[in-house]
Order: C-alpha cells, then sequence, then structure tokens
C-alpha cells in the first residue's frame, strides 16, 4: 500500500507542473496548411461538402458509384482499357474460344496425318 502511494506521488510530480502550463502544449501557429470548406465533386456528378487542405476536390469515384456501395458491379474504364483490349484481342466468349480450340486440334491431326504420310512414303 505504501509503495502505490509512493508511485502515486511521484506520477503527481512528474504530470501536474505540465498540466497547468496549457500554452505549452496548443499547436504552434504559422506551420500548418489552411484547412478549407470545400465541394467536393466526383466523376459520376455526385458533389458533398468536406473540409480539406486543398481548396478544391475532383474525385474520380465516391460512395455513390462505387460498387462496394452501390451493391451492383460497374466497369469503371479507366483511359479505354477496355477498349483497348477488345482492339487487340476481340470480343471472346466461352463458345468461341471452344470453337478455337478444337480447330487446333483438327488441324493438328491433319498435320500429323501428313507428315505420317510423308514420311512412309
Amino acid at each position: 500500500m505504501a509503495g502505490r502511494k509512493v508511485r502515486l506521488f511521484l506520477t503527481a510530480l512528474l504530470y501536474f507542473p505540465f498540466a497547468s502550463d496549457a500554452e505549452e502544449h496548443t499547436v504552434k501557429p504559422a506551420i500548418h496548411p489552411k484547412y478549407f470548406d470545400v465541394e467536393a465533386r466526383c466523376a459520376c456528378g455526385n458533389t458533398f461538402k468536406t473540409r480539406s487542405t486543398k481548396p478544391e476536390l475532383h474525385l474520380e469515384i465516391c460512395n455513390m458509384c462505387h460498387p462496394f456501395f452501390t451493391g451492383r458491379q460497374k466497369l469503371i474504364d479507366t483511359e479505354g482499357r477496355v477498349e483497348r483490349f477488345t482492339k487487340r484481342f476481340g470480343v471472346q466468349t466461352t463458345q468461341i474460344r471452344k470453337a478455337q480450340v478444337t480447330a487446333n486440334k483438327a488441324a493438328k491431326a491433319t498435320k500429323a496425318k501428313k507428315a505420317s504420310k510423308s514420311a512412309s512414303a
């Protein structure tokens, strides 16, 4: 019990002098950026008010258009990447890919038959 009282006394000696000097713990002036009330604008057209160190906020995605918050999947095309992919590789479906695989197998089989005929001749 006496040890606890000593610890409390030492704690009081250490911390109470600093607690009485409140001006020392305030934020220093002239080193922090200005804080603005801004209206953030999303690419989907949604706007909302917030605070920021930047005078303007332009967002690409917000809670009104993000799939996690909306619950529906929305394809976000950044710089035409989807169009570039479809232009390079075409529209690929599973039926088209299966047809290509069977055509490739048939072509290999005919080449193998031709090669075996020419080797035996």
